[in-house]
């Protein structure tokens, strides 16, 4: 897909880890590590991985914007639902407020509405307004995770996740578990 946003022309390409060579890896964790100010840890890596990615390249070839879209379990009201995580979305700092972190989540919202009951990201504070003018709410009720011992209440500064249900009804009566991970649960 190619489209004019304001700038050189670009080109979405959608590929799941497996088909990314190991030059578009390295290129994903830099742009990853530069918009993150160096806050994009190994674990956040790690989450990024083994799901769908979305990138956006500019006219030269070079990576502008990225996100991925992993599966993950929530459970809630008893029910285990196959959830969407988004997961490192980011875009080149020369680019930005051009509409690719929009392009770049049609594409994963494209793949949550197709393959998943429920979408789920971490909404930084910057990409908070992104996300919330995609139609994507912040959960109003309780959330923890499945840790190893059992659940887990999480960090009192932990932001409530963000939702897109796509087929499941939920009700904030009834905690949403997340599966337990490495680093940052959410």
């Amino acid at each position: 897909m190619t489209r004019e946003y304001g700038g050189p022309v670009t080109t979405q390409r959608t590929a799941h880890a497996a088909d990314l060579t190991r030059a578009e890896l390295r290129d994903i964790r830099a742009l990853l590590d530069d918009a993150f100010a160096g806050r994009f840890s190994d674990d956040d890596w790690d989450h990024t991985l083994g799901g769908v990615h979305a990138l956006v390249y500019d006219s030269t070839g070079a990576l502008v914007a990225h996100g991925s879209v992993v599966q993950r379990r929530v459970v809630h009201a008893g029910r285990s639902l196959r959830t969407g995580y988004v997961e490192g979305v980011a875009v080149r700092a020369d680019a930005r407020g051009r509409g690719l972190g929009g392009q770049v989540m049609a594409e994963l919202e494209r793949v949550i509405d197709g393959a998943y009951a429920l979408g789920a990201l971490s909404a930084s504070a910057a990409g908070k307004a992104l996300y919330e003018g995609r139609g994507w709410r912040q959960w109003q009720g309780d959330f923890a995770a499945y840790g190893p011992e059992g659940t887990v209440r999480l960090p009192e500064d932990e932001n409530p996740p963000h939702l897109r249900p796509v087929t499941a009804a939920l009700d904030p009566a009834h905690a949403l578990l997340f599966d337990w991970r490495g680093g940052d649960i959410l």
